[in-house]
């Protein structure tokens, strides 16, 4: 099971976008993920929840299949901060841990109050329609789920995978449960390598150089972020 901050069931699948949160990630995309405040909110975050990351980046995929900078963008910068919090030493690194990924601020969405009913003055009607297709990235998660499925959280999943993602493992740590720390270590590192070749690979002297395995860690990186339940719906668990 999974809640959200305000302790309800987060169920999927959701409802598709609604118009008002179709406009919003519409004009996000075009630059104010590079505004410095915005920046620091999403770090605050650890990006976005589950609906709204996952709407970004099936947004993202819609209108820029070759060009998915901004989230390889933002989850390089993300990543890097969990590397930096596994990097403890002496006794009590399971509460420090859980301290160094706690959030530090809502959702920029949901802070404005964008969801499911959400409404738009003024919006294109092709932008509308086209902000809830999902052919794209249903087919980049599939091209490169051999390379995704192994970091998905075990709790997600409701299976034994070791694998935890960043909410579900700051409740075992919080709670006191034994986890190994190498293996989440482990992953995280995995992960942050490997979106950050995605990341630079879209700098003109890198380009042509991401694998699918590279490619693959920017879903890796939304579902240890904020959950795993969109990307398994979207592909079936």
């Amino acid at each position: 099971m999974w809640r959200d901050r305000s302790g309800t069931e987060v169920v999927w699948p959701q409802p598709p976008l609604s118009d008002g949160e179709i406009n919003f990630l519409w004009s996000f995309m075009d630059g104010s993920l590079m505004n410095p405040p915005t920046r620091w909110r999403l770090r605050y975050a650890w990006g976005m929840c589950q609906r709204h990351a996952f709407g970004w980046v099936a947004m993202e995929a819609t209108f820029r299949p070759n060009l998915l900078m901004g989230p390889a963008v933002l989850y390089e910068d993300l990543m890097e901060r969990a590397v930096q919090a596994f990097q403890l030493r002496g006794p009590g690194q399971g509460p420090r841990l859980a301290w160094g990924l706690r959030e530090r601020g809502p959702c920029l969405m949901c802070e404005m109050d964008y969801g499911p009913r959400s409404t738009a003055l003024a919006a294109d009607p092709e932008v509308l329609q086209r902000g809830r297709e999902l052919a794209n990235i249903r087919s980049f998660a599939q091209a490169t789920e051999p390379w995704w499925r192994p970091a998905v959280c075990g709790r997600c999943a409701g299976n034994e995978s070791r694998a935890r993602c960043r909410v579900h493992l700051r409740e075992e740590l919080l709670r006191g449960d034994a986890v190994n720390l190498d293996v989440q270590r482990a992953l995280v590192e995995s992960i942050f390598r490997h979106v950050e070749h995605f990341s630079r690979s879209f700098r003109w002297e890198n380009r042509g150089s991401d694998t699918p395995e590279d490619r693959a860690a920017l879903i890796s990186a939304s579902g240890w972020c904020g959950g795993w339940q969109p990307w398994l719906w979207l592909v079936g668990p």
